[in-house]
């Protein structure tokens, strides 16, 4: 294929910045923007984001060689369930791949309206972000040395998952695959719980009688520990419903670890405390090896 035409639907944080680092590596042809906010789409031109925008979903669909759903969870399975029945009649529909944090949850609503996934329906999630949201956030660098992963599956057309490989390839990401299941799996452990930890942890100290001291005296060590709440809560709200029996399992998973933390710090049994602490010293300093070796930082 020739340079493709790339429509992104949802100018936010990550589809400002993808379409952004398509513009600036030659990948795309045009990158069109669709939403409801015009007033956002407008801004994404004249930062130079996309080339243009429609406010007309079907316009956006008929223009796109690759349509990239870059909207929040449970929207992006709602814009599934608009966007595929308008393409069950066409011999060639576009490659359509998305940016969601849950992957089963988009699945199943393909499926829903498909009967199947759909052959160019490649389902995708880049592992990079931040607490900032919108268009005016939008980064062509934000993919640079982070992975992308990709969940092909059984009857997905070979060229569909490597023209949206090459796509993401092109933004200076890594590109892996997993399964539908591991990548909820895994994102529930590494992202989604830290996050409602994080929630959790500064909405309990913010109803605290003692709040105003609590964040007067915080640190450093509670800043970094807490800037994930900064994130948008709408988001990750959706994330948290989307991917409800894997984020459980870990929610789960933790808490009977921290009972068991609890226990030993009543009993004040140093000898497990530190164990604890050693191993997962051990464990942090390895993760932190693990990302100077691709050239990122363990901030």
């Amino acid at each position: 294929m020739a340079q493709p035409t790339v429509v992104v639907l949802g100018l936010g944080l990550i589809g400002g910045s993808l379409a952004a680092a398509l513009r600036a590596s030659g990948f795309a042809a045009s990158c069109i923007g669709w939403g409801h906010r015009e007033a956002s789409l407008r801004r994404g031109v004249e930062l130079g984001v996309i080339d243009r925008y429609t406010l007309d979903l079907d316009e956006a669909v008929d223009a796109a060689d690759i349509l990239v759903i870059a909207t929040p969870t449970l929207i992006a399975e709602e814009m599934l369930e608009r966007i595929l029945p308008r393409l069950l009649e066409r011999p060639r529909p576009p490659v359509i791949t998305d940016v969601a944090s849950v992957k089963g949850s988009l699945q199943r609503a393909a499926e829903r309206v498909w009967g199947a996934m759909p052959p160019r329906l490649v389902l995708g999630h880049p592992i990079a972000g931040s607490e900032r949201s919108g268009v005016d956030a939008a980064n062509a660098a934000l993919f640079e040395k982070h992975r992308v992963i990709l969940t092909p599956v059984a009857g997905n057309e070979p060229s569909a998952v490597e023209l949206v490989r090459a796509m993401w390839a092109s933004t200076g990401a890594e590109v892996v695959e997993m399964t539908v299941a591991e990548h909820d799996r895994v994102l529930a452990a590494t992202s989604h719980l830290p996050h409602v930890l994080a929630y959790a942890l500064v909405d309990a100290l913010a109803s605290s009688d003692a709040s105003d001291d609590i964040f007067r005296f915080a640190a450093g060590g509670f800043r970094d520990f807490t800037r994930i709440a900064s994130s948008d809560p709408v988001m990750w709200r959706d994330i948290a419903i989307a991917n409800r029996p894997a984020l459980l399992q870990s929610i789960d998973l933790f808490s009977a670890h921290l009972e068991e933390l609890r226990t030993a710090i009543e009993a004040g049994e140093g000898d497990t405390l530190l164990q604890t602490f050693s191993r997962a010293k051990a464990a942090r300093d390895e993760f932190a090896a693990l990302l100077a070796a691709r050239g990122q930082t363990a901030t």
